[in-house]
């Protein structure tokens, strides 16, 4: 309808808003401004409304509700842990999520980092990713903060976030030589390296006297493939069902000296110097070259990424696998718990990780026909303290 009253005697009408009298030519109700002639424009919609509001106006939709805060299982029972730190049905003290924790990125890739019983803090740190397909891709990262350094538990989580993330897109092809390559992988994994002790130097407090130290070791597993670089003693084992067992990383310490020097292994690894590291991360690092090797995978089995907190009390692969079958599942984070638990009744006399994906033979990913030249174990001059 027409908002004009042409009925007003004297040709004139009336606003039908506030009813006052309105010349016939007037656009505008000089009372209330109401808009006169033509039709109601239809009341605006809410969209049309929030369009034209400023940005500054008040929404008047409400709030998104935050998402749920995860709750913390017992490691006693798994029942929740309650906001105040201790389990609501068994009562136990849950340790902080810094002092245990876990991640298990795909259901065949998992690991555990632990403070173990004597240490008051963890100074161990990890960080795992893995393709949701089994066998496809995956990245171990494990550093062991130098439990006499300053802030090493900061420090160590860092930089093992910081290097998961250069391990995070797939190793280079190069220029399609396997010398090539060979080098462009090794790049990677020593840029890998970089970010760390980057990471770590960045959480070191320029005045400190003691700057934060970790170890690291690392490894990517692509179809067959399997990369692997470290600096120090954390170490990564491959461990085939039903063969012997390898350690494929070579430590950087004063007991791996002695054993090259010829001292029994176990001798040197129980010694007084069993510990001593001879490189490490971290601002006063001697240097920042990876020890790097490459093996292409042809059984199934498990690769296992840990630190000495786990090793010392099973050195030899061989003594490792046997835990691996000790846990009875095949559920990488079953058998994560299972060798922190073993590390832990042996004494936990240091931080524990242990990082494990399990190796099924598939077909190589792409471009993962070129031949590698990296040998597998390359040997560089060679805590936890520093030696």
């Amino acid at each position: 309808m027409s908002e004009f009253d042409a009925t007003t005697p004297g040709g004139s009408g009336t606003c039908p808003t506030c009813g006052s009298a309105v010349p016939p030519e007037a656009r505008f109700c000089e009372g209330c401004g109401t808009a006169l002639g033509g039709d109601v424009p239809a009341a605006p919609t809410a969209a049309e409304v929030d369009a034209l509001a400023p940005i500054s106006a008040p929404t008047h939709r409400a709030p998104a509700a935050p998402p749920p805060t995860p709750v913390r299982a017992c490691l006693s029972c798994q029942g929740p842990v309650g906001p105040d730190g201790y389990c609501e049905v068994c009562g136990t003290k849950a340790p902080s999520e810094r002092d245990h924790f876990r991640e298990h990125p795909a259901s065949w890739v998992a690991g555990v980092c632990d403070r173990g019983i004597r240490h008051h803090r963890n100074e161990d740190a990890m960080a795992l990713l893995a393709s949701p397909a089994p066998g496809e891709r995956a990245v171990l990262v494990v550093l062991d903060g130098v439990s006499n350094t300053d802030d090493s538990h900061l420090a160590s989580l860092a930089g093992a976030r910081a290097a998961r993330e250069v391990l995070r897109t797939p190793l280079p092809r190069g220029m399609g030589t396997p010398g090539s390559r060979s080098a462009a992988i090794a790049k990677v994994m020593a840029d890998a390296v970089t970010a760390a002790n980057a990471a770590i130097v960045g959480h070191t407090a320029e005045a400190s006297t003691n700057p934060a130290s970790a170890t690291y070791c690392a490894a990517v597993l692509e179809g067959s493939t399997l990369v692997y670089g470290n600096i120090g003693d954390s170490r990564i084992y491959w461990l085939p069902d039903g063969g012997p067992g390898r350690q494929l990383s070579v430590d950087d310490s004063a007991a791996q000296a002695q054993i090259e020097g010829g001292m029994p292994r176990e001798e040197a690894e129980r010694g007084p110097q069993a510990h001593a590291i001879t490189r490490w991360l971290g601002r006063d690092a001697p240097d920042l070259v990876p020890r790097v090797g490459v093996l292409e995978v042809d059984a199934a089995g498990w690769l296992l990424v840990c630190s000495d907190g786990l090793w010392n009390y099973a050195s030899e692969p061989d003594a490792l696998a046997a835990q691996v079958v000790a846990v009875g599942s095949a559920d990488p984070a079953e058998i994560a718990l299972g060798l922190v638990a073993f590390a832990n009744a042996q004494g936990g006399q240091d931080n524990i990780t242990a990082a494990i994906a399990r190796v099924e033979p598939v077909a190589a990913v792409q471009n993962a026909e070129i031949p590698l030249d990296v040998p597998t174990a390359v040997s560089i001059d060679a805590g936890e303290s520093h030696g």
